[in-house]
């Protein structure tokens, strides 16, 4: 059916739930003409088999809540509160959602405190399309989903028929043996040897250093996180595939307002005819554009196609992704056999990942899909970390004073760090993790439950909280990391102190499932450690190059400026915010992080 427009294949596939009712009706309507010897008119006939439809959905759901209420109750637990909505299925919250994907501030529902204190906390059910939806932003109950009920909680089914267009069976979306047979073959290129060989981060970060002074030099400012977005891809790609994509080599954006066969990349609203040429961009783009469609369709689940009905939205980004990726995996292919023919015996430490993922299998698409889930991981986690890092530092101009003395203390201004100068830099460190407890990379994510389970209630003497079986449970870090009743009064300033100080020990040490920008449990990113150094490094360059940042709001293109009415939230993030963040599976700025820096003299030291 993949040949079907997309609403054409879910009413197939649909088929058997919707024709029964309406058949049923017109059987029974019939009968009872024949019984009574009635002649039955045929719009009645119309009308029957048309309300058959709802009239089935309502009992359907009906019995369906009352085995949940009746396993509830035998468990003696009871679902969490529901939120009220004006419209059946929870429609409104559909549609709001939908609309605060596009327009609002992430996490701004779950966020709201009136909201929070009408439910009663921060987890509640979030009924939607008829179907239970258990959110959560509480650290004691991700921990049960990431860690201690692990073996009850899954990506499902529903979210890897989600994700299939973007990343098939790749890791992300795995579960059970695929999961971790994907898991151990990841494993070993994570480890300190690997991870610490610093050659590819020094050659790409000198790239990327030198095409940001040379853009300067012309008097413009730079979008920043195009810059690292293709310092991360380079640095990724040679990683795992030995070669890097060379999108380095290409011309960066200019501002909105240069008249330019260069438009910046990074706003995934942008068509693809308005890209550049340049393979590597052309992927970014796409990949961008492919992310933001399948994780708006989640909003939906397996309804998405009724809004896709006759055009599937992810086939043309999807098609540039593939052209992009399938020529690398026939390459590695290619020279496997070459080797094999030549009869070579290589050392195994020095094959990248994709020529170990080759050993194992020559299927192309398994490869693409391993591939493209590791490209998330590797790019598009540390571009976004790298973005909102500087954007706190051109924002707050005496931590980066502070981090740029530890740095030159450390280094000096022309010294390349090694593994051991980036674990000794604290400040460096507690930078990083106090933007991503701010701006996390994963903002939002999901499981769905096995069977059915229990949460304890955080209410002494309360029933457990029921969690029914096949539920999709979404959770968001966002909005963990920034809750006061967390992290204390200041939780909503970006305080790097917080990671050093006493407030270190009385709120994160003794609930270390507070801050999760990489997950937990047994899915937690392998590459955490990696993405740090990238990221530790990269910084490291450029503070050594440039003394101070500042952002340029005119460079800003005007449809990404946050809106006016964002201003009026006086107590949150959101009033204090000069770019838009927003996110598909990673948080990124919206229309980019347009920045100025100063480049530092030979020899400079802070004052």
């Amino acid at each position: 059916m993949d040949s079907l427009p997309p609403g054409i294949a879910y009413l197939i596939r649909s088929s058997p739930q919707l024709l029964p009712p309406p058949a049923l009706a017109y059987a029974l309507v019939r009968l009872a003409s024949s019984y009574y010897d009635l002649v039955i008119p045929g719009w009645v006939l119309a009308l029957a088999m048309f309300l058959s439809l709802p009239l089935a959905l309502t009992i359907s759901i009906t019995w369906a809540d009352f085995l949940v209420w009746q396993d509830a109750r035998r468990m003696g637990a009871e679902l969490p509160p529901t939120v009220k909505d004006s419209l059946p299925g929870g429609m409104s919250r559909v549609l709001q959602a939908a609309k605060t994907f596009k327009t609002g501030y992430p996490g701004q529902l779950l966020s709201n405190l009136l909201f929070c204190r009408e439910i009663g906390g921060y987890t509640f059910n979030g009924r939607t399309m008829f179907q239970n939806r258990i959110v959560t932003c509480e650290p004691e109950y991700i921990k049960a989903i990431l860690s201690s009920q692990f073996d009850e909680f899954e990506k499902g089914p529903e979210i890897r028929y989600l994700f299939q267009p973007l990343l098939g069976t790749g890791v992300f979306a795995a579960d059970g043996g695929l999961w971790k047979y994907h898991r151990s073959m990841t494993r070993p290129f994570f480890s300190r040897d690997r991870i610490s060989h610093f050659d590819i981060f020094d050659r790409h970060a000198e790239d990327a250093i030198n095409k940001l002074k040379s853009r300067l030099g012309e008097g413009h400012p730079v979008d920043f996180q195009d810059l690292v977005a293709r310092f991360t891809l380079d640095s990724a790609t040679e990683f795992l595939f030995g070669n890097d994509v060379q999108s380095l080599s290409e011309e960066l954006p200019y501002p909105h307002y240069i008249s330019s066969p260069f438009p910046s990349t990074v706003s995934s609203e942008k068509s693809f005819a308005e890209q550049v040429d340049h393979p590597a961009s052309r992927f970014v783009a796409a990949f961008s554009k492919a992310q933001f469609i399948t994780v708006f369709r989640m909003r939906f689940g397996m309804h998405w196609p009724l809004g896709e009905f006759w055009h599937d939205k992810i086939k043309e980004p999807m098609k540039i992704v593939n052209g992009f990726i399938d020529p690398i995996v026939a390459e590695a292919i290619r020279k496997k056999r070459e080797v094999a023919q030549a009869r070579i015996v290589k050392d195994r430490d020095d094959e990248t990942l994709l020529e170990n993922l080759v050993n194992s299998t020559e299927d192309p698409i398994a490869l693409r899909d391993e591939i493209m889930s590791l490209l998330v991981a590797g790019r598009d986690t540390t571009a976004s970390t790298l973005t909102f890092v500087v954007y706190m530092l051109a924002e707050h101009p005496e931590v980066l004073r502070r981090l740029r003395q530890e740095v030159l203390e450390k280094l000096g201004n022309q010294k390349r760090p090694t593994y051991d100068d980036i674990k000794e830099m604290k400040y460096l460190k507690a930078v990083i993790n106090e933007t991503l407890r701010l701006y996390p990379v994963v903002p939002f994510n999901v499981r769905m439950s096995k069977k059915a389970t229990v949460w304890p209630n955080k209410i002494p003497g309360g029933k457990p909280i029921y969690i029914p079986a096949n539920t999709r449970t979404p959770y968001s870090v966002f909005v963990m990391h920034r809750r006061k009743d967390l992290w204390g009064p200041d939780a909503l300033e970006f305080d790097p102190d917080r990671f050093l100080d006493q407030r270190l020990h009385k709120y994160l040490t003794p609930n270390p499932f507070i801050f999760l920008p990489f997950n937990a449990g047994p899915r937690i990113c392998l590459g955490q450690q990696f993405a740090y150094n990238e990221a530790s490094f990269f910084l490291v360059r450029l503070l050594q190059n440039f003394s101070d940042i500042s952002l340029v709001s005119d460079a800003q293109p005007p449809e990404s400026n946050p809106p006016v009415a964002w201003a009026e939230d006086k107590e949150g993030r959101k009033g204090k915010e000069k770019i838009r963040p927003r996110s598909h599976l990673t948080l990124y700025a919206d229309g980019g992080l347009w920045i100025t820096l100063k480049e530092a003299k030979l020899g400079e030291t802070v004052v």
